[in-house]
């Protein structure tokens, strides 16, 4: 038998061709769906296709590897045997199938983040039990793997028809021809491994441009690559002698206060009678800034929130520091900035931090981490447990106690009920007591219980947002007849925003959340404007307890007369300092921006770049290269006192 003219090679440009084309509707279709937010004109249309062009051919050279490999080496006995025509057909049509999938997986992604796969992504792929869960309760499955399956037996019959693959089976090639032939196929994504990164996807300032000219194959190969992020080696830094001593400056002015030379160790002293006000935590997910009337957002969503703000502490220019829970627990407990990568939630080396958990056991207190979920997701129950707080996940609700749950857990009454229960047999051993609570009813599916509101369950984000309100509101309720309520201090406050994308690379209305601290026999209501963010709560709450304790916190007491305001969030890449009207944004090619706050709501922020000021500049370096140094050399470790 003759050779065949068609090389074992062209089944690897068939498997190029037909996700060059996948990613090409794609990115498409992404772009119609966000034309609103896009900055539209010829030049820029170019560049996102012909950059995205690229970063897809870099994403499928890496995906046919283990293809190549398998076609150069298959013995030619084998090659030709009829079996090998059955699995390559089967197998083709499982490419096709995936390809397909993941047209509708970006899609559902890019609707739910507006961005191209990142970490949360890698994530879903970690946590298939939640992430599959939700998939499940969140779309109709079936129907989805229905019209997958149809277009994938569409776009396969009509390869079959062309006769391609029954060609490329007919080849006869001896291992040295083979190897000549494709060895480029391995040669290409060496190349591109060692010299390509995200940042030729810069081509905008509008961020929605940038994530359109990345490739979703590409994103996810990048995010399980750079999953965590050395300071020093990506981000402009100074000398670490500097950094330090300008990092005790921005924490605190008074030198004396400091304990050491090289680390933020220092002496918090108030005058007076120390309290032992209980301390109840309500963390509520994804509960946007825009969600509350309060703040100028819709009416009639929270109207429990809105009426509580009213009676309390209210902190109208309040930030998270990222985007994800993980970050909120950080920042909360540890009073830490955002450092680039992975949350150190998340990282292996985060036992025994410094947590105002081992403050507060020190100081008498119950403290308890209490989650509707399983806390296995995202590292929660491990790094808790090892940081001063005891844990109670789903597994230690009852069948009684558990009334309604979703795959992410049981709904945000059942949580709060559990909450009260725990907080009475605090009581009852005479503890006071911390609760860090967790809620999860605001997050897809956006299940909950009937007849609680009136808008039905499973219907979007705005119903979940009222559902939560309304369940906060029956656990006040039911928490002012017990007898440990005067003596508490009930703090309500978002982890992160319902979304994290925007025009900008640190949007500040995609950061901006509530905090509600409601102590009605021992605060008075009062508005505090001033800008802040999710590091200051345990050092504000401590100032309201009048606590004096050894600190390593970044973050102050808001109530302080003393409190200098500025705002620290970032993404896992883009690390930002808000001050004096002005965004500093540290990004990991050593480079360093500065913008102008020309407006700003709840809704939308619009910047204007400056040139960086000399004194923010050195602050933004202090504060996360100053982080980054401390953690890496365990100078941010608990020590008994």
């Amino acid at each position: 038998m003759q050779e065949s003219k068609y090389k074992r090679c062209s089944y690897i440009n068939l498997i190029f061709w037909l996700f060059l084309g996948v990613f090409v509707i794609t990115r498409t279709v992404l772009l119609i769906k966000s034309v609103d937010a896009l900055d539209i004109s010829l030049i820029e249309i170019l560049k996102i296709y012909l950059i995205g062009a690229f970063y897809d051919f870099v994403s499928v050279s890496y995906l046919t590897v283990p293809f190549v490999i398998y076609l150069i080496f298959l013995p030619k006995r084998f090659f030709n045997h009829a079996l090998n025509r059955y699995i390559t057909y089967v197998f083709t049509f499982i490419i096709i199938f995936g390809a397909v999938f993941l047209v509708f997986s970006e899609w559902f992604f890019w609707n739910e983040f507006s961005v191209r796969f990142n970490f949360i992504a890698v994530d879903y792929l970690v946590y298939t039990k939640e992430v599959i869960g939700n998939i499940k309760e969140s779309y109709p499955m079936g129907i989805l793997i229905i019209i997958i399956s149809f277009i994938s037996t569409f776009v396969f019959y009509i390869i079959y028809k062309t006769q391609h693959i029954e060609n490329f089976l007919q080849n006869q090639s001896r291992l040295k021809d083979r190897f000549k032939s494709s060895i480029i196929y391995l040669i290409i994504p060496v190349i591109f491994f060692v010299g390509v990164t995200q940042e030729f996807a810069k081509i905008s300032t509008n961020q929605y441009n940038n994530e359109l000219s990345k490739s979703g194959l590409y994103s996810l190969f990048a995010a399980f690559r750079n999953n965590t992020l050395d300071y020093d080696k990506f981000y402009i830094t100074d000398k670490d002698e500097s950094v330090i001593a300008n990092l005790k400056k921005v924490i605190d002015a008074n030198s004396s206060a400091f304990l050491n030379s090289n680390d933020v160790t220092r002496e918090i002293v108030n005058a007076g009678v120390e309290k032992d006000y209980n301390i109840v935590m309500i963390v509520v997910e994804s509960l946007s800034g825009k969600f509350l009337e309060s703040l100028g957002g819709k009416k009639g969503l929270t109207p429990n929130l809105d009426s509580l703000a009213q009676k309390s502490l209210f902190f109208t220019n309040f930030y998270a520091t990222g985007t994800r829970t993980v970050r909120a627990m950080e920042a909360i407990t540890l009073s830490l900035p955002p450092t680039p990568g992975r949350s150190i939630v998340k990282r292996p080396d985060n036992h025994n931090m410094y947590s105002s958990g081992f403050i507060l056991k020190n100081k008498g207190y119950d403290t308890k981490f209490i989650y509707g979920g399983h806390g296995y997701f995202d590292n929660m129950n491990e790094f808790f447990s090892t940081n001063g707080f005891s844990v109670l996940d789903r597994s230690d609700f009852s069948k009684e106690e558990d009334t309604f749950h979703t795959i992410w857990g049981v709904c945000d009454e059942d949580l709060l009920n559990k909450s009260l229960k725990e907080a009475d047999l605090s009581y009852k051993e005479h503890k006071p007591f911390m609760s860090f609570i967790m809620t999860t009813s605001n997050h897809r599916p956006y299940d909950y219980p009937d007849g609680r509101i009136d808008i039905p369950s499973h219907t979007g984000r705005e119903g979940a947002v009222k559902y939560t309100d309304y369940s906060i509101g029956e656990f006040i309720g039911k928490a002012k007849i017990k007898p440990w309520f005067k003596n508490t201090i009930f703090v309500i406050v978002a982890d992160h925003c319902s979304s994290s994308a925007g025009k900008t690379e640190v949007p500040l209305d995609k950061y901006h959340i509530p905090m509600i601290v409601y102590a009605p026999e021992i605060l008075k209501p009062q508005v505090i404007s001033k800008i802040s963010s999710q590091i200051d709560i345990m050092p504000t709450l401590f100032g309201i307890l009048n606590w004096s304790y050894k600190s390593k916190f970044y973050g102050k007491d808001i109530l302080s007369s003393s409190f200098t305001q500025r705002a620290l969030m970032g993404t896992y890449q883009k690390l930002g300092l808000y001050k004096e009207n002005k965004l500093i944004v540290l990004s990991p090619t050593k480079k360093i921006k500065s913008y102008e706050v020309v407006k700003q709501d709840i809704y939308d922020t619009k910047y204007k770049e400056i040139s960086t000021q000399k004194n923010l500049k050195i602050e933004a370096i202090s504060y996360y290269q100053g982080a980054s140094a401390l953690h890496k050399k365990g100078l941010d470790r608990y020590e008994s006192q």
